[in-house]
């Protein structure tokens, strides 16, 4: 019996021994940190890594993550400046830098966090008008940020930043404001017609300009070649006239030109009688034939003129 209760006394205090070296023994994990208190007093923060303990001395009081934490910040009521109730609600980033302040400087700092960002909410949202609200969403996550922020630097605590995820106005006003943008959509769709018609016929008044002015171009390039084409066949008749004018004049001049030049009136003479015959049904002869000898005689004495002139 003596042997049995050694042997069960000797196995509790075994026993005990493991409870207080597992007691003895904290394993701190990665990105947290410890409050240990010693007798009711603060004693130390311990980061990550293996830690040892005092039994019965020393506690554990507080256990803190350093991670970034992302807080829901639950819906409540606010009154814009022209008394339009909308429903707000939000995300607040922070992160414990102290631990120890972050445990002794407030009871709850993520209560106490939330608490401040949803009175600086209702204190900017009252600041603006119901439209605006939707406008200045980066305006107040900016203010709710240094409000919270300046307000937890004495609890070791950093906001990083707050993010509004819905500002919900009453189905009334969601209502009107449907109907406000249906009615802004229309009129920018009809001024967008407009402007296309208005565009279209000053592209096309543009074009008829640029097509007169092309046409009257061409009419007067047209009446420029047409004249320059009239006139150098004048130019060129006149020249041609002249030419042969002159090979006329220096054949009378040869010997024997003129007996040339009366044969040749005498041809033409003939030949203007016989024209005359065949689109007339009346011949007309002269009464005395000498005159076509008369007619030569002239010719050949205006000849003779111009020859004794050349002379």
């Amino acid at each position: 019996m003596e042997g049995s209760s050694t042997t069960l006394i000797l196995i509790g205090v075994i026993f005990l021994g493991f409870i207080l070296i597992a007691s003895m023994i904290k394993i701190v994990p990665q990105r947290t940190a410890i409050i240990v208190e010693r007798l009711g007093k603060y004693r130390a923060t311990y980061t990550a890594g293996f830690q040892l303990l005092i039994p019965f001395f020393d506690k554990v009081r507080y256990r803190h993550t350093l991670k970034e934490q992302a807080i829901d910040v639950a819906p409540q009521i606010c009154i814009t400046r022209d008394n339009i109730a909308v429903e707000v609600d939000g995300i607040l980033y922070l992160q414990v830098l102290d631990p120890q302040k972050a445990s002794y400087g407030i009871d709850n700092y993520r209560f106490a966090s939330i608490q401040i960002a949803q009175t600086t909410m209702r204190s900017v949202i009252g600041k603006l008008e119901l439209d605006k609200t939707f406008e200045e969403r980066e305006t107040i996550n900016v203010t709710i940020v240094e409000a919270v922020d300046k307000a937890s630097e004495p609890w070791g605590v950093k906001v990083t930043r707050y993010e509004v995820k819905n500002i919900s106005p009453p189905q009334s006003i969601k209502d009107a404001m449907e109907k406000q943008m249906r009615a802004e959509r229309e009129k920018r769709a009809i001024i967008a017609e407009s402007e296309g018609a208005k565009q279209a016929k000053i592209n096309v008044a543009e074009g008829d300009k640029q097509a007169l002015i092309k046409n009257s171009e061409g009419e007067m390039q047209k009446r420029i070649n047409e004249a320059a084409g009239r006139a150098s066949e004048i130019e060129q008749i006149a020249k041609a006239t002249s030419n042969g004018l002159r090979s006329i004049s220096s054949a009378i001049s040869e010997e024997n030109g003129l007996n040339a030049v009366n044969l040749r009136i005498a041809e033409q003479y003939l030949m203007a009688f016989g024209n005359l015959a065949k689109t007339n049904n009346t011949l007309i002869i002269p009464s005395n034939m000498s005159d076509i000898a008369g007619v030569i005689a002239t010719a050949t004495s205006v000849f003779s003129e111009t020859k004794d002139k050349k002379k």
